[in-house]
């Protein structure tokens, strides 16, 4: 790399424009919105969509809600002909779906183009060429007067071939190509000139789209340029100003916020950003964004994985597992700090209204995705991920001190296997230290009855416990102020309950209780958990007690 970058690469021209508004203005409501996924999108790949594919994605395209569809190139691609033919003479535009086809400023390709539309009911027809010093000077070789001579002379051509088509209501988008690299004086003679060739009135409108074609400035100057071309175009009331924002600097998504700002109504991009080079401008994420902001993007993407799957599909790409909204590690977080705050976020959440959830700018319901893998464990993990996990995945809702000797657990396998530990794993290793707990060189210990009688009003209950030790039945007496005090003084005078929970998991017939007991060892100190599972909650309660045992190695001796 240079030292001295300026030596070869200039700074993109600045508009002296005191009168700018946009820095102050909010976005409330939508743009218009124009899909270009099946022309610019389709463009850009390996394998070009056949009539087949870009089928299926025009009609989800439709699902979503767009009302503007820009389908291909019918001139210059049989595929994007037959298309076109395939939506007219199958009814498959709705009334309130416009379909654009794109045409270079050529007549030939003009009058193809309308060819392609013919029965259509109301269609824009987008003609470019491109305007900026380095294609007029380079590759076309052509003065300022030229390339308006010849904006003006197939737009008037197209105009002539449309009125004899009057059952057809025909709309022209013209766009500067490279505007952002044309000279702004420039790129307003070209589109007013469009305009006039036009004969633009109320009934006679036209978009003009004011492409960045390679994204070249940053998004303020290009906001500088929406808001000075808009208030110097001619019949700006009869005008839907457009912009079609790349992302070659990685600030598309910025480019057409603060252009919306500066005065323009209408954008064009792709779903998740496809397109040439660095992709067109995500619509998806223009959406959301709104529509975090309180907007209605008019736009729906309750489904998002579904949509994301066609998309997918069809341009045979992988979406980035760190897209916006959508990527598959969008709503994870891995790490403890964050995790916590997330947990204790939903549990806030319950009955408010206004969505307030750290590290999360959108309930991933209102896309239709599920909390499942909002938290995921690995070496950077907490325990507040964990106890979300144990109680959104498995409904076990861990006291905090549980979490915490929980916790270390986890942290040991993840730090031995240096690898994320999924779900159905974590689920697995609690299973083993609180239901099924068998220590090295340790007896086998299990629940198999028990019975209880009233004795007196000191030690009022009298526990028969039976248990299988080494696969042999055992049978512990033991008396108490409960049913638990019973079965502890029947196992041991060493354990002591310092905590206890209860908590049924589901309903009916087949509904089962949890039953979570932190114990002491009288000895050493040491506490440890136990946890029982059963559809009574006493015998639940003992399968706690004897597994919590078997954890503090306080076993029965008789």
């Amino acid at each position: 790399m240079l030292k001295d970058p300026s030596c070869k690469y200039l700074t993109s021209e600045i508009i002296n424009l005191p009168e700018r508004t946009w820095v102050n203005k909010t976005l409330n409501h939508p743009p218009i919105w124009l899909s270009t996924d099946l022309r610019d999108g389709n463009q850009s790949l390996f394998n070009p969509m056949s009539v087949e594919v870009k089928t299926k994605f025009y009609k989800e395209l439709i699902t979503v809600g767009l009302k503007e569809i820009e389908i291909g190139f019918p001139a210059a691609s049989d595929i994007d002909y037959k298309f076109m033919r395939k939506l007219i003479e199958e009814d498959l535009i709705p009334d309130d779906v416009t379909i654009m086809i794109m045409t270079q400023a050529r007549q030939d390709l003009i009058l193809k183009t309308v060819e392609a539309a013919r029965g259509c009911k109301r269609v824009i027809v987008h003609i470019y060429n491109a305007t900026a010093p380095a294609w007029r000077d380079i590759v076309f070789r052509m003065s300022i007067d030229q390339v308006m001579d010849l904006v003006a002379t197939q737009v008037n051509y197209l105009k002539q071939l449309t009125d004899r088509i009057p059952e057809t209501k025909w709309i022209l988008q013209y766009s500067p190509e490279t505007f952002s690299s044309t000279e702004p004086e420039v790129a307003l003679e070209a589109c007013n000139t469009a305009i006039k060739a036009w004969m633009v009135n109320f009934e006679r409108q036209i978009i003009i789209n004011l492409p960045t074609t390679v994204e070249n400035t940053t998004p303020n100057v290009f906001a500088d340029r929406i808001e000075w071309i808009s208030n110097r175009l001619q019949q700006r009331e009869n005008v839907i100003l457009s912009v079609h924002p790349h992302n070659d600097r990685g600030t598309g998504v910025a480019t057409a916020e603060l252009a919306l700002l500066a005065g323009a109504q209408r954008v064009e991009g792709c779903l998740f950003g496809n397109g040439e080079r660095c992709g067109n401008v995500d619509l998806v994420t223009l959406a959301l964004n709104l529509y975090t902001q309180g907007v209605n993007p008019e736009l729906d993407f309750s489904n998002i994985n579904q949509t994301a799957k066609i998309v997918e599909e069809a341009t045979q790409l992988p979406i980035h597992p760190r897209h916006p909204y959508v990527g598959d590690l969008v709503f994870t977080a891995f790490s403890g700090s964050h995790q916590d705050a997330i947990k204790k976020g939903f549990e806030y959440q319950q009955g408010k209204s206004i969505w307030s959830v750290p590290y999360l700018p959108i309930d991933p319901s209102d896309l239709g995705r599920s909390y499942a893998n909002i938290i995921r464990v690995n070496s950077q993990s907490g325990k507040g991920g964990i106890a979300y996990i144990m109680k959104n995945n498995y409904g076990i809702t861990m006291p905090r001190r549980m979490q915490v000797e929980f916790s270390s657990l986890i942290q040991q396998e993840v730090d031995s296997s240096e690898t994320e530990m999924q779900p159905e794993k974590i689920w697995d290793l609690f299973e083993k230290t609180y239901f099924n707990y068998q220590a090295d060189n340790q007896s086998i210990v299990n629940y198999l009855s028990h019975k209880t009688e009233n004795v007196n009003l000191d030690k009022n209950i009298k526990i028969n416990l039976e248990l299988c030790v080494n696969n042999k039945i055992v049978n512990l007496v033991g008396c108490g102020n409960g049913t638990l005090d019973a079965a502890v003084n029947a196992l041991h005078n060493q354990l002591q309950i310092i905590s206890y929970e209860e908590k049924s998991l589901s309903s009916g017939a087949d509904a089962y209780a949890i039953a979570i007991i932190e114990c002491q060892h009288s000895l050493t100190n040491e506490t440890k958990f136990g946890v029982g599972k059963h559809s009574d909650i006493t015998i639940a309660s003992l399968l706690a007690l004897v597994n919590v045992s078997k954890r503090l190695l306080i076993l029965p001796n008789k």
